[in-house]
């Protein structure tokens, strides 16, 4: 890495400076958050708007942005220059005017007067750029796109033409108002995500971390890619339960991750992981991220419905996930552990108590109703009380390594919320220009005449409503404006509803906008861009299954028993079939040939008889063909890999 600039005070703060400046920024927007959560503000009797202190967080990431991260990425900062240090001021200043302000300023966003665009017109460039140093070019590009549309959508001819904003107008609305830059993202990373990732922080420094590590190879060290297969159990058990994709990777991603890169995967695979899982948590009953019981409201069916209907997308959407990732560890040669690695048994079941804070978390969150982030707290709390009274292994924590986990868990979080900010404006975008409306209305167009365009549209459409929502908001939006729509093509309501739900969470792992994903690659330390490709790759299930069941509900249990008998054990092979051509391989290496006939094959199989004219013999073709390949990969070729799968 190279090393910019140098020690002269004339070039800038040296960093004996700057660095224990950012180290106050940090610790003070993971301070602003656990008070936040722990409901101080009101304790004390202060009135506020959420808004105000979530810009208060933005302003504090921001200048600390400008303080750590070189103008030039993967360069090693030695003084801050004073370009970027007067940077930072002007974003604590500006921000500063609108939190302030922001009572009377937030009511007058459409009369733009120049107390609000002013630092507004501050604001949003200081973000895009600490945001481009942050994740490169690729974030700014697309947000200063939607941005244009903001200024300029009555140029675009046809549906997508859009109401043009004012300058003054649009830089306002994006500064102040609640689904701009201080919208849903930002407030679910300033809440959610840096409660959980200081619980985590604290499970690093107290040995919890260590505790699960050593549990899972003492439980999963003998197979290959044993810490996947719990990052996968974990996530998919945790976000069945939780109503936040994001704030799942945040819980159980902190611990996951870490063990995945341990075990040879690269950062970007491991954080795409960890994001799948976590995501398709929401997609597993019995809670579906509340969305299930609303869901049984909207049809008025059954719960229990809801959850048979659910239950066999999700388990396929695990499976595809479980596989592609094992054959992933055998193409990259992650072996077993070596027995000398795992721990022993009677050490692993002394750090026990380290589980009674997912049991308290648990237990908030369901039992007492408590908000996520209050109950991270109470587990927080939970961690440090145990690890001090019992300790971990023959340590325990110091309280320098305690108060150190506060600015670190602002640096974790840094890069979480400087994404959030900017994914605010291209919702705003949406909001204040009518786009979102004339999706829907056009989709509605489209689907009077072909209902394959209008399943394509629908999953463009949820997509893009979806992203940085949480779970039951992307469900409410998508059940009114877009599941009528299907069922008006003859699609079964279950299966629309479904339909919607699947496509609004892969939201969270499809690029440009894809918190989830962008949550675990913080946490990962990986390209945010990068590990959201990784994560549409491991999540192709919840690309294709929907539109399965869409045009045959036998996946959803919904049909002659022997029908759905059929079409789940079809269905599992043709998830395994795509899962090792993505993978790219099997019992070896595969070349293109062999990946583009266990893709075509397992595309065959998935497809349920009912789906399309000829379907039986679709699915014929598909297990035959699949099982002949799969049998000589396994019986009749030499096998170059020395791991069998677990």
């Amino acid at each position: 890495m190279e090393r910019e600039g140098n020690a002269s005070l004339a070039d800038g703060l040296p960093e004996t400076v700057w660095r224990p400046v950012a180290a106050v920024l940090a610790a003070t927007i993971t301070l602003i958050a656990v008070g936040w959560a722990l409901g101080v503000p009101r304790m004390v009797g202060l009135a506020y708007y959420p808004q105000q202190l979530l810009a208060v967080i933005l302003a504090l990431s921001i200048a600390a942005a400008f303080l750590m991260l070189p103008r030039i990425r993967d360069t090693e900062r030695v003084t801050a220059p004073w370009h970027d240090v007067a940077a930072a001021v002007a974003a604590l200043a500006a921000m500063g005017y609108l939190v302030w302000h922001y009572p009377d300023l937030v009511n007058r966003v459409y009369s733009g007067p120049p107390g609000l665009w002013v630092p507004a017109v501050i604001v949003i460039p200081l973000l895009l750029e600490a945001l481009r140093r942050a994740t490169g070019w690729a974030l700014v590009i697309i947000i200063a796109v939607f941005l244009v549309y903001g200024l300029f959508g009555n140029l675009v001819p046809g549906t997508l033409q859009g109401r043009a904003q004012s300058f003054d107008v649009l830089s306002g609305y994006m500064a102040v108002d609640s689904n701009g830059i201080l919208g849903i993202p930002i407030s679910v990373a300033a809440t959610v995500v840096v409660a959980f990732i200081f619980f985590g922080r604290l499970l690093t420094v107290t040995g919890g971390s260590n505790f699960f590590t050593d549990a899972a190879l003492l439980g999963m060290g003998r197979f290959r890619g044993g810490s996947m297969k719990i990052s996968v159990l974990a996530s998919g058990l945790f976000g069945s339960i939780s109503g936040s994709a994001v704030a799942n990777v945040a819980g159980t991603g902190v611990i996951t991750i870490p063990m995945i890169k341990r075990d040879g995967y690269p950062a970007h695979k491991a954080g795409a992981i960890e994001a799948v899982a976590s995501t398709g948590g929401q997609l597993m009953p019995p809670v579906m991220g509340a969305a299930a019981f609303l869901m049984a409201e909207f049809l008025n069916v059954p719960y229990t419905e809801i959850v048979l209907a659910a239950l066999a997308p999700a388990l396929l959407y695990y499976v595809a996930l479980f596989i592609q990732a094992d054959l992933e560890a055998a193409k990259l040669g992650i072996s077993r552990v070596p027995p000398e690695r795992i721990p022993p048994r009677r050490e692993v079941l002394a750090g026990l108590h380290f589980v009674l804070a997912f049991a308290l978390l648990l237990y908030a969150l369901f039992a007492w109703n408590w908000r996520p982030e209050r109950a991270a707290m109470l587990a927080a709390l939970s961690v440090v009380v145990t690890a001090l009274a019992l300790g971990y292994r023959g340590e325990r924590p110091g309280l320098r390594d305690l108060v150190g986990s506060i600015p670190k868990t602002g640096y974790a979080v840094l890069e979480i919320i400087l994404i959030s900010g900017a994914a605010g404006m291209v919702i705003g975008v949406l909001n204040i220009t009518g786009l979102s409306f004339n999706l829907t209305s056009a989709l509605v167009q489209v689907g009077a005449g072909s209902a394959i365009a209008l399943l394509a549209l629908s999953a463009l459409v949820c997509i893009v409503l979806g992203m940085g929502l949480p779970t039951l908001g992307v469900y409410v939006l998508l059940a009114a404006l877009v599941a009528p729509a299907l069922v008006e093509v003859g699609i079964e309501p279950i299966a629309a509803h479904l339909y919607v739900l699947y496509f609004g969470m892969m939201s969270m792992i499809t690029p440009p906008i894809c918190m989830a994903a962008f949550a675990a690659a913080s946490i990962a330390q990986s390209g945010p861009m990068a590990t959201g490709l990784a994560a549409m790759r491991f999540g192709w299930s919840a690309y294709v299954i929907p539109v399965l069941f869409a045009f045959s509900p036998t996946l959803l249990m919904i049909g002659a028993p022997l029908d759905i008998g059929l079409a789940l054990v079809t269905a599992t092979i043709g998830v395994w079939l795509v899962s090792a051509a993505l993978a790219g391989f099997l019992t070896d290496r595969l070349g293109l040939a062999r990946r583009v006939a266990l893709a075509a094959l397992g595309l065959l199989a998935l497809m349920p008889a009912g789906a399309v004219p000829m379907g039986a013999l679709t699915d014929a073709v598909g297990l035959v063909g699949g099982l002949a390949m799969l049998a000589h990969a396994f019986f009749l070729r030499r096998p170059r890999a020395a791991e069998s799968s677990a």
